[in-house]
Order: C-alpha cells, then sequence, then structure tokens
C-alpha cells in the first residue's frame, strides 16, 4: 500500500538476478574482464609452479634425510656389530647372561651415538627361524619403542644383510618417521636384527614452514599482478571509456563534444583523428542541417506564395466552370480540366506543407480519447461512392474488444482516408476488406485489396514521396504521391506502426497500429499482416 500510495513500485527480490547481474557486469566492462582473467591465467601459472617447487623441496628433504639415516644406521651397525666381535674373540663360548650384559653395553653405546634432535628409537630382534639354544640373547628395545617394524621389512634386512634397509613409516603420534633395519651376527648365538626408528617431524615442520611460505608468497604475487593489471588496464581503458562516452554524446547531437589530447602515444594519436573526424562531422551535419532549412524555408515559403495566385485561379476556374455548359465542347472539356487540375493543385500544396512541417519538426498532436471504429465507419462511408463507381465492394469488419484510444482523429481519418483510396485505386474493382481490432496495449486497422499487388522491391519503395509503383498507371481519384509519406509519417507520430504486405496478383495489406495510450509501447499488433486465408467474398480472387 505505501508503494502505490508514493507512486512507484518495489521490484520483488530475486537470487535469480545476481548472476544475471554479474553476467552483464563480464560483458560489459573490459577492465574488470581483463583484469580477471590475467589474475586468474596468474593464479594457474603460480599453482603449478609453487606445487612442482613444494613436490621437489619435499623430495629433496626426504632422500637427504634418507642418506643421513642410512649413514647413521650403518655406523650404528657397525659399533654394535663390533661390540659383539670383539666380546666373542676375547671370551669365546658365551652365555646367556653374557650376552644380555653385551646387549646392554651396546645399548649404552648406540644410544648416544644415534641420537637427533627428532629422538631415536632402537630395538635388537632374534631373526626368526633359528633353533633356540641356551645361549640366546634376549632381545632388547629402548623405552617406549613404536611397533612401526614391518614384516616385509624384516624380509627385506634377512635377504640382504649385507646392506642396511630403509622404510618410511607414520609414528603413532602422526609423525613422519623413518625406520633402518640391518642383520648382525652374534657370536655363539646366531643372527640378530639391529631397527633405528627416526623421528622426521622437524623434516616435516621445516617443509611446512617452506609451504607456507609457498602459499603465502604465491597470493601476494597474484595480488600484486592483479593490482599492476588493473593500473595498467586503467590507464588504456580510461582514455578508452572517454571516447566512448564523447561517441555517445556526438550521438546525440552534441557534436561540440571533443576527446582530451595529451602526448604523443598512440592514445593521443587516436584522440587528435577521433577529433578531427569529429569536426569534419559537425561541419558536414551543420551544412546539411543549414541546407536542410533552406530547403524546407523554400518549400514553405514557395506554397505560401502559391496561394494567393492559385486562389485567384480558383475563383475564375470555378466561374468558368459553372458556365461550362454555355460554352462550346472542346472549351467546356478544357474548363473541366482546369477545375479538376486546380483542386489536384490545391490538395498538392497542402501536402507539400504538411511535409514542411513535418520536415521541421513543427508538428503537434491533438490528442483526445476517440473510438476508431467510429473513424473507420466514417472513412469507409466517405469512400463508399468512390469504391461503387471502381465497382469494388467494401466490406467493414469489427472483430471485437477494446477500440477506444487516445489519438488524433484528424490525422488518423487522413491515414484511413489514404489507405482506402490506394485500396480503390489499385483494386482493380475486386472487394475491399477494412478490419478493426484490439488488444490490452493497441488497436489496429488493416486495409485487405485483391488487386495488383507488388513486389517486394516495391513494397520497400511504397512510403516513399512521389513514388509510383507503375508510372504509366492513371491516376483516377487525383493522389498526390504524398499520401503513404504524410500517413507515414502521422502513424510514427503516434508512436505507432504503420506496414505493408504484398505479393504480385494477390493483393495488398496496410496495416495501422497504434497504441491505446500515450507513453504505453506496443507490445503486438491485435491483427495479422500478412493473410492467411481468404475472406468468403464474392468476387474476390486471391
Amino acid at each position: 500500500m505505501l508503494s502505490t500510495t508514493l507512486g512507484f513500485t518495489m521490484t520483488p527480490f530475486t537470487w535469480r538476478s545476481y548472476p544475471d547481474r554479474l553476467v552483464h557486469f563480464w560483458r560489459a566492462s573490459l577492465q574488470f574482464r581483463t583484469v580477471a582473467i590475467t589474475v586468474l591465467l596468474s593464479g594457474f601459472a603460480v599453482l603449478i609452479i609453487g606445487t612442482f617447487i613444494s613436490i621437489s623441496i619435499s623430495n629433496n628433504l626426504f632422500e637427504s634425510r634418507s642418506i643421513q639415516v642410512q649413514e647413521e644406521a650403518r655406523s650404528a651397525h657397525n659399533l654394535a656389530q663390533g661390540i659383539f666381535d670383539a666380546a666373542g674373540t676375547s671370551t669365546g663360548q658365551g652365555s646367556a647372561v653374557e650376552l644380555d650384559t653385551l646387549s646392554g653395553t651396546v645399548q649404552d653405546k648406540i644410544a648416544p651415538s644415534t641420537t637427533t634432535p627428532g629422538g631415536t628409537k632402537f630395538a635388537i630382534k632374534r631373526t626368526p627361524g633359528q633353533v633356540d639354544t641356551s645361549s640366546n640373547m634376549q632381545p632388547v628395545s629402548s623405552t617406549n619403542f613404536p611397533n612401526v617394524v614391518s614384516s616385509s621389512l624384516r624380509d627385506r634386512v634377512v635377504k640382504d644383510p649385507l646392506h642396511v634397509q630403509i622404510q618410511p613409516v607414520s609414528l603413532p603420534d602422526g609423525s613422519p618417521g623413518l625406520v633402518a633395519g640391518s642383520q648382525m651376527n652374534v657370536p655363539t648365538a646366531g643372527s640378530y636384527e639391529l631397527y633405528l626408528v627416526y623421528d622426521l617431524s622437524q623434516v616435516q615442520q621445516t617443509l611446512n614452514f617452506v609451504q607456507q611460505t609457498l602459499v603465502l608468497g604465491s597470493l601476494a604475487l597474484v595480488l600484486l599482478i592483479g593490482a599492476v593489471t588493473y593500473t595498467v588496464v586503467r590507464l588504456v581503458v580510461g582514455p578508452i571509456r572517454i571516447a566512448a562516452e564523447t561517441s555517445e554524446r556526438l550521438a546525440a547531437g552534441q557534436l561540440e563534444q571533443r576527446l582530451p589530447e595529451r602526448g604523443e602515444d598512440v592514445i593521443a594519436t587516436l584522440a587528435r583523428s577521433f577529433n578531427g573526424m569529429a569536426d569534419s562531422l559537425q561541419k558536414q551535419i551543420t551544412k546539411l542541417a543549414e541546407l536542410s532549412r533552406v530547403q524546407q524555408r523554400f518549400v514553405s515559403d514557395v506554397s505560401h506564395e502559391l496561394r494567393t495566385p492559385l486562389t485567384t485561379i480558383r475563383l475564375a476556374g470555378d466561374v468558368l466552370y459553372d458556365q461550362r455548359d454555355e460554352f462550346e465542347p472542346a472549351t467546356a472539356r478544357t474548363a473541366e480540366l482546369l477545375h479538376t487540375q486546380v483542386q489536384r493543385f490545391e490538395v498538392l500544396l497542402a501536402d507539400l506543407l504538411e511535409v514542411s512541417r513535418y520536415d521541421a519538426g513543427a508538428v503537434e498532436l491533438e490528442i483526445e480519447p476517440t473510438n476508431l471504429v467510429r473513424l473507420v465507419e466514417d472513412a469507409v462511408d466517405s469512400m463508399q461512392p468512390l469504391a461503387d463507381q471502381r465497382g469494388s465492394a467494401l466490406r467493414f469488419e469489427a472483430l471485437g474488444g477494446y477500440f477506444e484510444a487516445e489519438l488524433d482523429g484528424r490525422r488518423i481519418r487522413r491515414v484511413l482516408r489514404n489507405l482506402l483510396g490506394n485500396a480503390v485505386e489499385h483494386g482493380e474493382g475486386r472487394p475491399i476488406v477494412v478490419r478493426v481490432d484490439s488488444n490490452a496495449t493497441a488497436v489496429a486497422v488493416s486495409v485487405r485489396d485483391y488487386g495488383v499487388g507488388m513486389s517486394s522491391s516495391e513494397v520497400s519503395q511504397v512510403f516513399d514521396r512521389f513514388w509510383r509503383a507503375d508510372p504509366s498507371r492513371q491516376r483516377t481519384i487525383g493522389g498526390t504521391g504524398l499520401g503513404l509519406a504524410i500517413s507515414l509519417e502521422d502513424a510514427t507520430l503516434h508512436e505507432g506502426w504503420l506496414e505493408v504486405w504484398s505479393e504480385p496478383g494477390v493483393g495488398t495489406c496496410f496495416r495501422l497500429t497504434l497504441p491505446r495510450k500515450r507513453g504505453f509501447p506496443i507490445q503486438s499488433s491485435p491483427l495479422h499482416l500478412s493473410p492467411d486465408d481468404t475472406p468468403a467474398i464474392e468476387g474476390a480472387n486471391p
């Protein structure tokens, strides 16, 4: 109620409008489109390069740490194997108690030598598949040794006892790690396996820091590229936008508008060329406008000046015409011709004056609510005698609907007379059908004849001034050749349409469509222009 009272309507909120606005903004803004494409492509390129660098750094860190772990594991293996070998040489056949003591010594020696910032765990396990003896050494491991030694790693250690085997694992706390395994020979006890577990959390932290730095650096680089692109594009698009706005003003009639000229680059060259073109156009348009004004003034002055002698000639001609019965036959015929041509000359002068008013833009409509059916009936009644004389039957059909419209009745009546006269002139004595209909936005009148018709090239010229489809054809109703041109101007002044359809040998149909209310555009015409059937009228020859 509030919006109705204040005289405006509120557009309902719809989510669908936002994609439409974005698409329109994308198409309309060259600057936004250029910056967006540059940022997207730059971001894609930076993403590929950053991913490659991250993977390369990760592989290099893992490889270098693996080599370091392998060297440390080999040193620990050699140290432990040396202790066992030295003990076996000095004591000979050792007991289980002595071997357990010896394993404790190995633990004390290995632990300090393999301690890393991430923490290292170790374990000594008996190789499976051996016969148990009284001199077996009990397995030993450091505190909280994780259960990450897989069977596949143990198989590799057994199959290749000469090398240290490495396997990446995930520690119980989720940190990455490496397990190094090697096989030792314990005198009198058999084969045992030494496993060292290395925590790579610090390496992962280093990798995370590098990746975070790459991400932040990539984002900063993309934003920087976007800012640079925006600045450069603004410098280029700015003058183009000014040129577009200036050209729109020129098209709107502001012929004095010009582009600013700065510098000597290509933009300045464009501005100078544009301004030169605008100067030339302004001169030509001014010259043509002046010529048009002179021509309009000449036509108007000549029309007015001819009225006085024409009035005298008409009065004299009327006197002769009234006394024609007293003259000789040849003289009487001359008086009749003089009377007819003077009347036609008067109509021609009136049409020329009307055309000059249209050219000068000095025509104003006298709008009032008018019933179009009544206008058409009056026009049909006024043309009925001429149609009867030509042998054409006039048929009027009011199809229904709302026929009242806001229009200038005098001008529309003139349009109807022109259309009906044209139909009678070229109808070849066949029926003429006049239809009236309306819809919510428009009223329409169609005048259909079944005469000679016109070709497509002739249809394109039918509204030209002084044009005739057949110059050799005798004009029987005194037309001036300006009727259809003036009718088109009247329809355009009403913000309506005047259209024509024609085919040779089939006939012609003129359709006049007018808005029911001024300021409300026509959505569609209520009548068809090209007929899709033939009225059941005797004598019709479609």
